[in-house]
């Protein structure tokens, strides 16, 4: 199963959090935190910090990653492309987000989260993380990833 990262930043001053569009590749079209594949050799942290500096081009340390949850995305037919997502926070950061060729970031209130441009599991565990849960969940979908047939989740305090 492929090992994936998936971090959001947090302004606690004006509740925002950044989300950015997928400009190419998995999931293009869509609004969703950053990050991606974990490489060989490199620790899920290590990998969110790079992917954070590839895609938004900001610098984000290790120690101010708070790890929010672990999702597991299966595709209907298709096990070679089971993900394991690693899900962090974090308050701190060093640069502008800035957009790259794969994403576009904005900030967005977190009151008024556009869910109906994010992926259809988006709008089940990412308010229970934004409430201080720690989430733990497991998604089916159909072969193409375009309508979510099933799923658990699992809440408890951070």
């Amino acid at each position: 199963m492929r090992q994936d990262t998936l971090l959001f930043l947090l302004k606690d001053d004006t509740q925002e959090i950044l989300l950015a569009m997928k400009k190419r590749g998995f999931g293009v079209g869509k609004l969703n935190g950053v990050g991606g594949k974990v490489a060989p050799g490199e620790s899920i942290e290590a990998a969110a910090v790079r992917e954070a500096r590839e895609e938004i081009v900001v610098v984000v340390q290790e120690s101010d990653l708070l790890k929010v949850g672990e999702l597991t995305f299966h595709f209907a037919g298709k096990p070679d492309s089971d993900i394991n997502a690693h899900v962090f926070f974090t308050r701190v950061w060093n640069g502008e987000p800035t957009e790259s060729e794969e994403m576009a970031p904005e900030w967005f209130d977190r009151a008024a989260i556009p869910f109906e441009k994010m992926w259809v599991d988006d709008k089940y565990w990412l308010p229970l993380v934004l409430r201080g849960e720690y989430v733990t969940a497991d998604f089916l979908f159909n072969h193409e990833g375009s309508a979510l047939l099933k799923y658990t989740i699992e809440g408890a305090p951070l």
